[in-house]
């Protein structure tokens, strides 16, 4: 119970959930959608085991499960596995009930405040929809994505470029019975949440006044590539036709495919003047406050009375087989590929029809970088917000009609592209890469709104437990001086430095230091190595700085003592125990095998793992329970960390359990069961992870960068299989030190009843 109990709080941090989760209940008087699936404080802390049971016995039966397998795999062995497994079940004898509640039409605006402690005014609409299944419902999901689209939807065109809202969104639900879709806005600086949410109303309901064009086709092929990427792989299929299934029928998704091929304007526009009414609308207000202002009414518990939706079936025939997955192997032999090109190194895995690509570029020196970090932390955002002949939507549009996602980061000393697209778009996505990367415009305006989002970010996080406690903790495992590119800033000093970052400063450091000269290269993916090395050296050829590169060290911070803090968070429901000290080692240290194992016992693995079992099984201290160990691959610096969030009142024993367990797998050690076990289960997790395109394409350039090949993570999984039980004991009890943990725990501190 308490375990729930922390996860519910979790969600009680976050002004969004809470918010949407306030709108949500408004919007529906009488079904079940306007129910958290979590319950509320009081359904978790006093259901009877008995009635958990019941519903146990109830619904968790073959006839009310579905399984999907999707990946490498025999389908008749699947079959028998399956008729075996599930098979011998026997039959309930009871009848599920099915839905009769249908919700009426909605006769009048509502409205919902939500006053809670936080730094961040936020307003949402919530406008009632059809079905997933109702053929509607892809013209109001295209609709939603014309409205809230990033950089040319119409809320982002009238309120964030206008400075009225630092970001916006919008979801729409497919669900079994009638949904919902909602927009939300996060206020601008110096931007009230009424003058924010009546803006919102404006730019929501009047949009059929303004026709609609070219931007219902751009959203339509932003989701046709969200939905081709997702079933292009094993987990997003598998996920993709359960959800539909929970609908009525698995067809539903290709059902959807089709519908959405077939949009039109003219269905958008109709669905924006059937839906987007006054009349339909739930509003919303997060109302930030310094200090919880709450009435507490004392309640009765009372009876649940459950029943299950209905399913429908979608009366629909499949097209022919356009795609054949064939066999994707993780094993190492298979991993490593054939092509290398001026330190660029790509690699071709069996057939998929994802492709992976991963860019990073090395630049700068401790000297060049010295009081220039946030300019380089903004240089990888930047580089995408538009090129010389490409303004920041179009370049989006070039993304989505190659069916690619991107994501970027930067940081002081490189920048770091990965992409995931479809067979066949790989060169034309490499060479409009290139493009962004070496013909930038860097749009002041673009720069603004950009700062405005992360400010509205850094300012929610002053009072959210989580970021506290983490950026105390980080703050004292590296100790630079403020200059210093390596410097972590504080919470506070991290709004000031989103301030004063400006357009010449990352223009400057892009012109003198950013070269194709140092970096690396990794390709993961079905692909013609002799066709993509020239594309790859276009993109790095004639592109030289003057500043010479060189990698800035972290350095191990030895501290012979650690340090206990705690942070008060008013009116946040959650804690944060963070805590975490380095060692003088990489991942090349005789002792790194051991200590990755021995941190697998302890909390790596989870809910297996020692604090998992202690913490979270036995105690129901927390939902979220984990210890890690890193250790980098250049550098003589690893970290060991434990993480847990928890309510207030138990993080003290929740520091108590965690220093007696780790003092337990000091002194008595691990045994020669944990480690058969645990390892296992970290190889096959690190096979697994090498059946991740992006996971691949990561390791390889780690393994490019320090001159490895694959040979180096076969030899350290050889290493793994011949630890011996004092192997793993001998090395924990060398590095591992509990004295010297930096420990800090974050959270509403105050006066609270048991």
């Amino acid at each position: 119970m308490t375990v729930v109990h922390n996860e519910f709080e979790r969600g009680e941090n976050d002004p969004f959930r809470i918010l949407m989760q306030r709108m949500t209940a408004t919007a529906y008087e009488w079904h079940n959608y306007g129910k958290s699936t979590i319950g509320n404080r009081a359904d978790i802390e006093r259901v009877p085991v008995a009635n958990l049971k019941e519903f146990y016995q109830r619904f968790y039966q073959p006839d009310n499960a579905m399984l999907v397998v999707a990946g490498k795999f025999e389908p008749e062995t699947a079959l028998k596995l399956a008729a075996k497994y599930f098979g011998s079940l026997p039959r309930p004898d009871r009848v599920l009930n099915t839905t009769w509640t249908e919700e009426p039409a909605q006769d009048g605006d509502r409205m919902v405040r939500v006053t809670r402690v936080g730094e961040v005014p936020m307003a949402g609409l919530t406008y009632h929809i059809p079905s997933g299944a109702h053929p509607d419902y892809v013209a109001v999901d295209v609709l939603a994505k014309v409205i809230s689209g990033e950089p040319s939807g119409r809320l982002y065109d009238q309120l964030v470029k206008k400075r009225q809202a630092a970001s916006v969104a919008g979801i729409t639900f497919a669900l079994h019975d009638p949904g919902i879709c909602m927009f939300f806005a996060e206020a601008a600086q110096g931007i009230d949440g009424p003058g924010l949410l009546q803006n919102m109303i404006d730019v929501v309901e009047s949009s059929t006044e303004k026709p609609f064009s070219e931007e219902v086709e751009r959203a339509r092929q932003k989701l046709m590539k969200a939905r081709e990427l997702k079933v292009a792989d094993s987990r997003g299929i598998a996920i993709e036709l359960g959800e539909w299934a929970a609908q009525g029928d698995w067809r539903l998704s290709f059902l959807y495919r089709d519908r959405l091929e077939a949009v039109t304007v003219a269905d958008v526009q109709r669905v924006a003047e059937t839906y987007l009414v006054s009349s339909n609308r739930t509003a919303g207000l997060f109302e930030p406050t310094k200090e919880p202002s709450r009435a507490t009414v004392p309640t009765t518990p009372h009876g649940r009375h459950d029943r299950r939706l209905s399913r429908t079936r979608a009366d629909r025939s499949g097209r022919s087989l356009r795609y054949c997955s064939q066999a994707i192997e993780s094993r190492i032999a298979h991993s490593e590929a054939a092509v290398r090109h001026q330190g660029c190194f790509a690699a071709e895995k069996d057939i998929r029809r994802n492709r992976q690509p991963a860019i990073t570029l090395r630049f700068g020196n401790l000297e060049a970088l010295t009081g220039k970090a946030v300019a380089a932390e903004y240089l990888g955002a930047m580089l995408f917000r538009g090129t010389e002949s490409m303004d920041r939507q179009q370049i989006q549009d070039a993304f989505d009609k190659y069916r690619a996602e991107r994501r970027v980061s930067s940081d002081p000393g490189s920048v770091t592209v990965t992409v995931k697209t479809l067979r066949g778009n790989l060169i034309p996505v490499v060479k409009l890469i290139q493009e962004v990367l070496r013909k930038p415009s860097f749009p002041a305006d673009e720069l603004d709104l950009l700062k405005e989002q992360q400010l509205a970010s850094a300012e929610q996080n002053l009072s959210d437990p989580t970021s506290n406690a983490s950026n105390s903790v980080q703050r004292k495992i590296a100790e630079y001086p403020p200059n210093d590119p390596r410097y972590m800033a504080s919470l506070t000093e991290e709004i000031d430095r989103i301030r004063g970052v400006n357009i010449d400063q990352i223009k400057t450091l892009y012109s003198e230091m950013l070269s194709g000269t140092h970096g690396e290269i990794s390709v993961v993916g079905d692909f013609d190595p002799a066709e993509l090395t020239p594309v790859l050296g276009d993109l790095t050829a004639d592109w030289t700085s003057d500043v010479a590169f060189e990698h800035i060290p972290k350095v191990s911070v030895n501290n012979v003592q650690g340090a206990m803090e705690k942070i008060n968070t008013p009116d946040k429901a959650q804690a944060t125990y963070f805590a975490a000290m380095t060692l003088p080692l990489r991942d090349t240290s005789p002792d790194y095998p051991a200590l990755i194992v021995g941190n697998y016992i302890l909390g790596g693995g989870a809910l297996s793992s020692r604090l998992g079992n202690r913490v979270r099984q036995t105690e129901g201290l927390s939902y979220t329970i984990q210890s890690a160990y890193q250790a980098s691959p250049v550098d003589d610096r690893s970290i060991f960390y434990i993480y847990a969030i928890t309510n207030p009142l138990n993080t003290d024993k929740v520091h108590s359990v965690i220093r007696e367990e780790l003092d337990r797998l000091l002194k008595d050690g691990i045994t020669e069961d944990e480690l058969n076990e645990q390892r296992k289960g970290l190889l096959q997790n690190q096979e697994l992870g090498r059946a991740s395109d992006a996971a691949l394409a990561s390791l390889m350039g780690t393994h490019l960068r320090t001159g490895r090949t694959m040979q180096f993570t076969a030899d350290f999984e050889d290493r793994v299989r011949s630890l011996t039980v004092d192997d793993v004991n001998q090395a924990l009890r060398k590095h591992i030190q509990p004295d010297r943990l930096f420990i800090c725990m974050a959270g509403d501190f105050g006066e609270k009843k048991e």
